[in-house]
C-alpha cells in the first residue's frame, strides 16, 4: 500500500518522507514513553516467540484445511494450548517459578558458619520516619520514600522534599530544593535546621515530563539498554566531592529463556539549576552518568553503600527455596522450600536494611549495609526461621546466607513476633497500635552470639492504613528468637539494652545452657571464681626478703642502743 502511494507522484513522495521523518523524531524523543513496551517484549520474549510460532502454524493449518471438522479441531487445539499456557504459566505461576530458578543458578551464593553482629541499630522504622517527614513540610510539598544510606560515615535516612503530585503547575515549573538527612540511630530524629539540606535538583521523582527522574534516566539509555534496563529506587547521598547527588538503581534483565532481573549498575544525577543547556540535554540524550556494576569500584562513595534495588534482592532471597533442588518447591515436595514472610497492615516489608559487622567470620564480606531477609517455611502455620540472608546493599555479586534449619536451632521467625509482643502486654490497645518491622539484633552476650528481633510499637491511623504514628520516643521491644521471651527496653538508652536483656534472661540461660556471665559483669559463679584463683596462683611471685630486712633492722637497733650509752 505504501509503495503504491509512493509511486503516485512527487507530492505523495514528499508526504511519505515527511511522515517517516516525523515517526523517527517521535521514536527518538518519546522513547521514555514506549520503553515499557520494549521491556515487556524483553521479559517475555521466549513465551511470545513460542506463542507466535504456534499461532502462525495453527492459522496456516486452519486456512489450508477444507473440511469444517479439521478447522474446528485446529481451533480447539489452539484454545487448549493458550488456555494451558495461561493456567500453568500465570495462574500456577510456573513462569515466575522458572524465572526464580534462573536467578538461583546465577547467584554467587556463600554459606557462612557464623552470624555477623549488628551495629549502629536504627531506632525508627521506615514508615514512622516517612510520617514524621510529611509532618514537617507544607501543603505543596511531598516527601520521597526514605532510604537508609551512609552519609559522612553515619547511617542516615535521606529523602527529597519535592513538589507535590497534587499540584501540576509546581511539578512543571519548580525544582526539588531540599533534602532531609536524619540520623537512623537516634530516637529523636529532627526534621529541621541542619538536617534539612538546601540543595537544588532540576530532575526529581515527582517532576513532570523530561524533568522526571524516570524519564531523564530512560532518555539516557542507549538503544540496547532500552531493551534490557529499567530504573528502580532513587537514593540521595553525597559523592566523593561531598556534593549531594541522586543515585538511581538500575535493573538489568538477563537471559533468553525466562529472563530474570539483576543489578544493572546505577545512574548518577548531579544537583544543579535548570537552564537552557540543561533543557536541551534532557530532551536529546537525557541526564545522568551511567556506572556499570564492574565500574562501581572506581567510585568510593558507591562502595558499601545502599544502591541495590529491593526488587532484585527480594527475588534473590526468594530463590533460595531451590537449595533443596529444582523440584523441591513444587506442591508435593516442599521439604526445604522457603518464602519471604509478608507482614500485615501495610507496614514496611522485607528486606530490612541493616548494618552488619562480619569481622571474625569465615567470609570476605565487608562491614556495612546489607539487605536482610528472614526466610520461613512456605506454610502459613509455619513461622520458624529457616535462613538468614545477607545481600550486599551496594550490588556486590555475592549473597551470604546462614542455615538455621539444618543446624536445628529452632528459632522463631519474623512473622511469629507480633503475637508474642501483644501477649507480653495485654493492657495495650492493640486495635490502634501494632508492633512493626522486626529487624535483626545480634549481639555477643553471655558467652555466645544471640539473635534477637528489634521491633517498634507504632500507632496506625484509623482512616489511612499507611499513616503510621511518628512518635519521637516509641516503645521498643527485643525478642529472643530462641527463648521467645519479650524484653521491653529503654529507647533513650541504647547502651543499656544488652544489660536489660541479661537481667531478664540470665537465669533462664544459666539453667538451660550452664553458661557463664555477661560480657561486662564480674564473674560470680564458683567455677568462675576458681578460675580467678587459679589465675592468681599462676602470677609469678616476687622474691621474699622479709627475713633479711628484719635482721638488718635488729642490727640497726643494737647500734642505736650502744650509741645511746
Amino acid at each position: 500500500m505504501i509503495k503504491s502511494y509512493w509511486n503516485k507522484g512527487g507530492k505523495q513522495k514528499r508526504i511519505t518522507g515527511f511522515v517517516i521523518l516525523l515517526l523517527l523524531v517521535l521514536l527518538f524523543f518519546f522513547r521514555d514513553d514506549y520503553q515499557p513496551i520494549l521491556l515487556f517484549l524483553r521479559k517475555y520474549i521466549f513465551v511470545l516467540l513460542v506463542s507466535a510460532l504456534v499461532l502462525f502454524f495453527g492459522l496456516r493449518k486452519f486456512r489450508n484445511s477444507a473440511r469444517v471438522g479439521s478447522r474446528l479441531g485446529v481451533l480447539a487445539l489452539l484454545i487448549i494450548f493458550f488456555g494451558a499456557l495461561y493456567v500453568v504459566g500465570w495462574h500456577y505461576k510456573m513462569y515466575d517459578y522458572m524465572k526464580t530458578y534462573n536467578v538461583f543458578n546465577s547467584l554467587n551464593k556463600v554459606e557462612i558458619d557464623e552470624l555477623p553482629l549488628t551495629q549502629n541499630e536504627r531506632i525508627q522504622p521506615l514508615r514512622n520516619v516517612f510520617s514524621m517527614a510529611n509532618e514537617s513540610v507544607g501543603e505543596t510539598k511531598d516527601v520521597s520514600l526514605p532510604h537508609l544510606v551512609r552519609v559522612d560515615g553515619q547511617n542516615k535516612w535521606t529523602m527529597a522534599i519535592q513538589p507535590s503530585e497534587k499540584y501540576v503547575m509546581q511539578r512543571i515549573s519548580d525544582n526539588t530544593e531540599e533534602v532531609f538527612s536524619v540520623s537512623s540511630t537516634t530516637p529523636f530524629p529532627r526534621f529541621s535546621n541542619e538536617n534539612r539540606i538546601d540543595v537544588t535538583f532540576s530532575i526529581g521523582e515527582s517532576l513532570k515530563f523530561s524533568r522526571n527522574t524516570y524519564n531523564a534516566v530512560v532518555q539516557r539509555f542507549n538503544p540496547w539498554m532500552l531493551f534490557n534496563h529499567e530504573p528502580s529506587d532513587t537514593f540521595y547521598m553525597k559523592n566523593d566531592k561531598n556534593e549531594w547527588v541522586q543515585v538511581v538503581s538500575l535493573i538489568k534483565w538477563k537471559g533468553f529463556f525466562f529472563p530474570y532481573p539483576s543489578f544493572g549498575g546505577v545512574m548518577i544525577i548531579e544537583n544543579g539549576e535548570h537552564d537552557f543547556n540543561d533543557y536541551m540535554e534532557r530532551i536529546l540524550i537525557g541526564k545522568g552518568t551511567y556506572v556499570s556494576p564492574d565500574d562501581i569500584k572506581n567510585y568510593p562513595f558507591l562502595m558499601k553503600q545502599n544502591t541495590l534495588s529491593e526488587k532484585v534482592s527480594q527475588l534473590e532471597a526468594e530463590s533460595l527455596k531451590f537449595l533443596g533442588g529444582f523440584s523441591d518447591p513444587l506442591p508435593w515436595n516442599m521439604k526445604t522450600a522457603v518464602k519471604i514472610p509478608v507482614m500485615p497492615k501495610d507496614q514496611n516489608q522485607q528486606p530490612y536494611v541493616t548494618d552488619f559487622n562480619f569481622s571474625g567470620s569465615n567470609s570476605d564480606a565487608y562491614n556495612g549495609l546489607y539487605h536482610w531477609f528472614g526466610l520461613e517455611p512456605v506454610g502459613d502455620e509455619r513461622t520458624s526461621l529457616s535462613y538468614s540472608v545477607f545481600v550486599p546493599a551496594d550490588g556486590t555479586d555475592k549473597l551470604y546466607y546462614y542455615d538455621h534449619a539444618t543446624r536445628k536451632q529452632g528459632y522463631a521467625g519474623v512473622s511469629a513476633m507480633p503475637l508474642k509482643v501483644k501477649e507480653s502486654k495485654k493492657e495495650y490497645d492493640w486495635t490502634a497500635s501494632t508492633p512493626v518491622e522486626f529487624r535483626p539484633y545480634i549481639k555477643d552476650i553471655a558467652g555466645r552470639k544471640r539473635m534477637f528481633f528489634l521491633g517498634t510499637i507504632s500507632s496506625i491511623s484509623s482512616t489511612d492504613a499507611q499513616q503510621f504514628d511518628g512518635s519521637a520516643t516509641p516503645d521498643l521491644v527485643l525478642i529472643d528468637s530462641e527463648y521467645r521471651d519479650v524484653i521491653w527496653i529503654d529507647v533513650k538508652h541504647p547502651s543499656t539494652w544488652d544489660q536489660e536483656v541479661y537481667n531478664q534472661l540470665n537465669e533462664a540461660w544459666r539453667s538451660s545452657e550452664g553458661i557463664g556471665y555477661f560480657y561486662n559483669e564480674k564473674p560470680k559463679d564458683e567455677d568462675i571464681m576458681e578460675q580467678e584463683i587459679d589465675s592468681l596462683m599462676r602470677i609469678p611471685k616476687v622474691e621474699d626478703n622479709t627475713e633479711k630486712i628484719n635482721a638488718l633492722q635488729r642490727q640497726l637497733d643494737s647500734l642505736k642502743a650502744v650509741g645511746g650509752q
